[in-house]
């Protein structure tokens, strides 16, 4: 076997770790959150040692940013193939609330809370820009789109928009149980901010 082949077979390996690793860890802030999770539950789950744990994610704080970056890149996948179609203000802004409320759907209501709250923390391990972030860039590039071709009003600022609508949306998400009551204030959402953004 050459040493490329063995190298190949090394890497293969050590990615097939990784990831049960992370479905271990996800499972566990699923069921714990984060904080509470217990490091030798994951290993055990994955079927790994201690250090091993470690030697791919120094802190449990980085698989929640290898799952933020994953869910990201799969948001943004859906919704520049939504963009693809057919679509107005009021609809990109619907599908926006679809496709969070179907993150939080997949992760449950406490992993999403704590994937936020690193997110948005002064401690985040990695400090990015909201360009590092798929799904606002998307956002972002629709509303100046709209905002050239005279849908949104041209003193719009299309980052802060943008900001300020997927900021409502997780404050609904994580304040609100109820999900009519939750349905209702999404919905709500969405025609304020098309209200907001459209020239009158």
């Amino acid at each position: 076997m050459t040493s490329q082949v063995k190298q190949s077979v090394r890497e293969v390996r050590r990615l097939q770790t990784r990831e049960r690793i992370l479905g271990a860890a996800i499972s566990e802030f699923k069921r714990s959150g984060m904080n509470a999770a217990d490091v030798n539950a994951i290993v055990g789950a994955a079927g790994v040692a201690h250090g091993t744990f470690f030697f791919h994610f120094p802190s449990k704080e980085h698989v929640l940013l290898e799952l933020e970056g994953r869910e990201e890149a799969w948001m943004a996948g859906e919704f520049a193939r939504y963009l693809e179609g057919r679509h107005d203000l009021a609809t990109i802004l619907a599908e926006v609330v679809h496709l969070v409320t179907a993150l939080e759907r997949r992760l449950g209501p406490l992993l999403f809370k704590e994937l936020l709250a690193l997110h948005f923390s002064p401690t985040r391990p990695t400090k990015d820009e909201w360009t590092d972030h798929p799904i606002i860039v998307l956002l972002v590039d629709e509303l100046e789109r709209a905002r050239g071709d005279g849908e949104v009003h041209p003193e719009v600022d299309a980052f802060y928009s943008a900001a300020f609508f997927l900021l409502g949306i997780y404050g609904v998400l994580t304040t609100t149980t109820d999900n009519e009551r939750r349905d209702a204030m999404l919905a709500n959402l969405v025609i304020t901010a098309r209200r907001g953004l459209e020239i009158r």
